[in-house]
Order: structure tokens, then sequence, then C-alpha cells
């Protein structure tokens, strides 16, 4: 590789030198950043932070959705969409639906 704006030139033992030198420095950054990232992770852990993405549904949402399939008439969708979420998130804060369609009828 020859780069005519930074003079650098990879075909000579200087270039390829300073080439070397400047991935080196590349790879030891990038181990100093993951380095950091997880020590940041230990100590919020260690400090008892929850991580990751918040939970769709509280706990009263996931309440109130059971409450509501208890209805003869109330789908999985509509409940989904009273409550602002999708109707796999309701599968899965509600793990009893199993085998439960759209239509709010056990599936044979």
């Amino acid at each position: 590789m020859r780069s005519l704006h930074e003079a650098l030139d990879t075909t000579t033992p200087g270039g390829r030198l300073v080439f070397h030198v400047f991935a080196a420095l590349a790879e030891f950054i990038r181990e100093l950043i993951v380095e950091g990232t997880r020590e940041g992770l230990a100590a919020a852990r260690a400090s008892g932070k929850r991580l990751g993405r918040p939970p769709a549904l509280t706990p009263e949402q996931v309440s109130h959705a059971r409450h509501l399939l208890t209805a003869p008439d109330a789908t999985v969708s509509s409940i989904a969409k009273l409550l602002g979420v999708s109707r796999s998130t309701i599968y899965k804060h509600v793990p009893e639906l199993g085998g439960r369609d759209t239509k709010g009828v056990t599936a044979a």
C-alpha cells in the first residue's frame, strides 16, 4: 500500500514498521476501551444496577393483563393494544397462555 498524502509506503522496511506501529497502537487502544467497559459493567453490577433494556411491562401491567384474559371475549391482540405492546410481549410475560390463539380460545 502506498499513501501519497501521508508519505507512507509499505513496500519499504520503514513503511512497514510505521504501519505495524499504527496497528499495534490501535489494538492497544481497543483493548483499553474493552477493559474499561468490562470494569464499568462489573462496578454497575456490584452496586446493584440493573443492566440492559427495561422490561416492556411492569408487574402491575402483567397482573392487569392476566385479569383481562379471564374475560371470555378478551383477545391477546386487544389486551396488547390496550397496554401498548405487541402480542409476543404478552405471551412472553404470561407464559401460561401457551397454546392460546389471538381469538382468546384455547387451541386444541
